[in-house]
């Protein structure tokens, strides 16, 4: 399998994260990624740097003042006496419809939805090369399918993570949405295109770019958000709008939720995958629902992740994962190497 790998996201190394009022060590950290590196070569799979595909894959996905935002965000952050070494917003228009504001205080607090979402010096670039992995592992797929391969496969390794961001939102480590980027781009070859989002947290930010789609299948499996972040997405009864009403389906779980019920929504998600007949297959792979992961949302094991990835290797897809979420402890490189050896 190609794995598409860019040492750029070591660029973007937030310094903390807001907890509950706190400021903590941020979970979303390089040696993550250093992790999952470690694993796939280990694995013997064949790791590639992305090619440059500039902007209009991004701009295909998010707004160009949303763009423009995070290519400025710091440097003008840093013209003000006083700022921090990373961009955190201070006010957010909740609720009351508003106004696009000038300064960078105020587009801050427009474009950043929550304290987990710092921008540092190189947070563009890292975010933007995590895009470029998304688009070129798309993009191997896609040449792989043209080529006639058995079973057309990739995996990007992508950091930071993309799944919590929308068109114009930042939030929850996420900047730019890597997952829909890449399903975007598969649409070039195929008119309908699953996403499936095993993530510990919903993927509100990829739910909400196709959410009035017909084109593109949403489903996630997650820690219901009664509970749990992203809290005011994902929810059962949030199906789509217009055109894509019933192209989305949320399958949320009680947090600390195991294997058996982790992998029935599995089977679940599998079957509205089958009935939307999709010719590719977006796996957002976040590895953070395992028991040993940090943010113990839910338990699954690392043979719980394993019949994950044979159930979707059973949807026999041009099949594209992209790494979300999965945070550091010793299990995350072993969940990584479970997941590709039964899916690949």
């Amino acid at each position: 399998m190609k794995v598409v790998y860019s040492e750029a996201h070591a660029g973007h190394d937030p310094s903390y994260m807001l907890v509950r009022g706190e400021r903590r060590e941020s979970a979303e950290k390089p040696a993550r990624a250093d992790l999952l590196l470690n694993a796939a070569r280990a694995g013997g799979h064949e790791v590639i740097p992305p090619a440059y595909a500039g902007l209009v894959p991004v701009l295909a996905v998010h707004t160009p003042e949303y763009v423009d935002f995070l290519q400025v965000a710091h440097r003008e952050w840093s013209r003000f006496a006083g700022a921090g070494a990373e961009v955190v917003p201070g006010a957010h228009p909740v609720r009351y419809r508003g106004s696009y504001p000038r300064t960078i205080v105020g587009r801050a607090g427009w474009h950043q939805v929550d304290g987990a979402c710092p921008i540092g010096s190189g947070t563009w670039e890292a975010a933007l090369a995590a895009a470029q992995v998304a688009v070129t592992a798309a993009q191997v797929v896609m040449d792989e399918t043209h080529a006639g391969a058995k079973r057309p496969i990739a995996y990007a390794l992508c950091r930071p993570p993309g799944h919590h961001a929308y068109a114009d939102l930042a939030g929850g480590f996420c900047f730019l949405n890597n997952t829909a980027i890449a399903a975007q781009h598969l649409r070039a070859q195929h008119q309908r295109v699953a996403i499936l989002d095993i993530d510990v947290h919903h993927g509100n930010g990829t739910q909400g770019i196709f959410y009035a789609r017909n084109d593109v299948l949403t489903v996630s499996i997650h820690a219901d958000p009664a509970d749990y972040y992203p809290y005011f997405w994902g929810y059962a009864h949030e199906r789509g709008e217009g055109a894509g009403e019933g192209c989305n389906l949320n399958l949320p779980l009680p947090v600390g939720s195991a294997d058996d019920i982790w992998l029935a929504a599995g089977e679940r998600a599998l079957e509205r995958i089958r009935t939307f007949a999709p010719t590719a297959l977006v796996v957002a792979l976040g590895l953070d629902a395992s028991e040993h992961d940090p943010l113990q949302g839910l338990k699954v094991t690392t043979d719980g992740f394993g019949r994950m990835a044979a159930l979707i290797a059973e949807l026999k897809l041009p099949t594209l994962l992209v790494q979300e979420g999965g945070y550091l402890g010793p299990e995350l490189g072993e969940n990584l190497a479970r997941v590709l050896s039964a899916i690949g």
